[in-house]
């Protein structure tokens, strides 16, 4: 689909499927040589990260990982509200152990910039962070990303996991809004 309506906006094609899947690929291939030897815990960042984490997974040979989930939400509409809710903490010791942190996009950095200090307190032993987006231009809480997917301009999309109020997160490609 060339475009899409969701709710009251119109959203046109931006980035297809063929194109988020290389981009996996690629931070995969990074992943499965930096991280082996190291049983490293994936922490997905519910609810956008859940298609990106399951498409990497799959790419990921290390034998010696896990992966976990916590939810947190910052968005309401097309706007961040600001306010950062941890809804599904995480269970597992991370104590000395590499944590990965999986996100969809880091805009931003202050759900990203949250997530490490309470990943912090709990005394991992390193923790790295990877987003399939980043929007370098709507950065307020500078965040040192280890592994990128894709970097783009700071426009209000969806698909692939990202959503407008709930809709859209079922789309396979990545879709930019339409503005008035």
């Amino acid at each position: 689909m060339d475009k899409v309506t969701l709710r009251d906006k119109s959203f046109r094609l931006y980035i297809p499927n063929e194109k988020i899947l290389e981009a996996i690929d690629g931070l995969a291939r990074r992943m499965n040589q930096d991280l082996k030897g190291k049983d490293p815990l994936f922490v997905c960042v519910l609810n956008g990260a859940f298609m990106f984490a399951a498409e990497l997974l799959q790419r990921i040979t290390l034998t010696e990982s896990e992966i976990t989930f916590v939810k947190m939400a910052s968005y309401r509409g097309t706007h961040s509200t600001g306010i950062i809710h941890q809804l599904i903490g995480l269970n597992e010791n991370i104590s000395g152990r590499t944590v990965v942190v999986l996100e969809d996009i880091v805009d931003s950095g202050k759900t990203i910039d949250n997530i490490i200090h309470q990943l912090e307190e709990m005394n991992p032993g390193e923790i790295r962070l990877a987003t399939l987006l980043f929007k370098p231009a709507a950065v307020v809480h500078q965040v040192s990303l280890d592994y990128v997917g894709m970097e783009i301009p700071n426009d209000f999309i969806v698909g692939f996991g990202l959503d407008y109020d709930g809709h859209g997160r079922n789309l396979k490609d990545i879709y930019s809004v339409i503005e008035d």
